[in-house]
């Protein structure tokens, strides 16, 4: 599953990472992942699908395996890994984190890896900082000392998302990164996945991608003054910026108005899982 991001806060820097407070919550929109075990010296990894170019070669999977068989885990097995890819790239929708921890999580549940909960930690950092939030994809609240908070049905939540034709380099967004907040999240509680409260939050990532790619604000700002959206931002260092409504009628309405305005921008209604 995709994820968005609700609300994020840059709350300081450690070494060379930012340190980062988030709600977040999955929609129903995702990649479908085909794992078979082969007989062959090497693993096959590809992607087809709507969203299925420009893939580096050294993705996200890649990376996985690569670190599964540094630490001897896959015991010279070899696998076969297709991936229909359906959730856009470079959008902040976490999709390359998103199939990595879910390969993993089935490397786990089949028992073809056996490590501690400790060692899972580990492989999820050395891949990417989101690939953790993707092993459990529930609504969660990231503190900023790093501490994770599941909450199970919270009330579903109609979106609208929207990608331009550009992707965001998640790498450049965070390097221009020059104010910080005070952390918000670290009582972490139900109330907070409320429309009301969330409408009150902000992504701090917003004002570095705005200035880089100005069109983004244009979108936001068109998004915003759409009957019945309720706040509009974009998720994790963008491109796409998510419309958030209370029913799927107004949100497919909407969903009309900004094709006519933006035919070549990519959009979905979907809802938070």
């Amino acid at each position: 599953y995709a994820k968005v991001n609700l609300a994020l806060n840059i709350t300081g820097k450690k070494s060379s990472l930012h340190k980062i407070e988030s709600i977040i919550s999955f929609i129903d929109l995702y990649d479908d992942i085909l794992i078979k075990k082969i007989k062959s010296n090497k693993h096959k990894i590809s992607f087809y699908g709507k969203f299925s170019k420009n893939i580096s070669k050294e993705n996200t999977i890649l990376r996985l395996l690569n670190i599964l068989e540094k630490k001897k885990l896959l015991k010279n097995q070899n696998f076969q890994i297709k991936i229909n890819k359906k959730i856009p790239i470079k959008a902040g929708l976490g999709g390359g984190s998103m199939n990595a921890a879910n390969v993993l999580k089935y490397f786990l549940k089949e028992k073809i890896v056996k490590i501690t909960k400790k060692e899972i930690i580990e492989i999820c950092k050395l891949i990417g900082s989101d690939v953790i939030l993707g092993l459990n994809s529930t609504n969660t609240i990231l503190t900023s000392e790093n501490k994770m908070k599941y909450f199970k049905n919270c009330g579903k939540i109609h979106v609208l998302i929207v990608k331009p034709t550009f992707g965001c380099s998640t790498k450049y967004i965070y390097s221009k990164v020059k104010k910080f907040h005070s952390p918000k999240f670290n009582k972490p509680s139900r109330r907070m996945f409320d429309l009301n409260y969330l409408k009150y939050m902000r992504n701090s990532l917003e004002s570095p991608a705005f200035t880089h790619y100005p069109k983004l604000k244009n979108i936001k700002k068109f998004l915003d003054n759409l009957s019945g959206s309720i706040f509009v931002r974009m998720t994790g260092s963008g491109s796409a910026l998510v419309a958030y409504f209370r029913s799927k009628k107004i949100c497919e309405k909407a969903k009309k108005k900004f094709h006519k305005k933006y035919k070549n921008c990519w959009s979905m209604v979907s809802k938070t899982i």
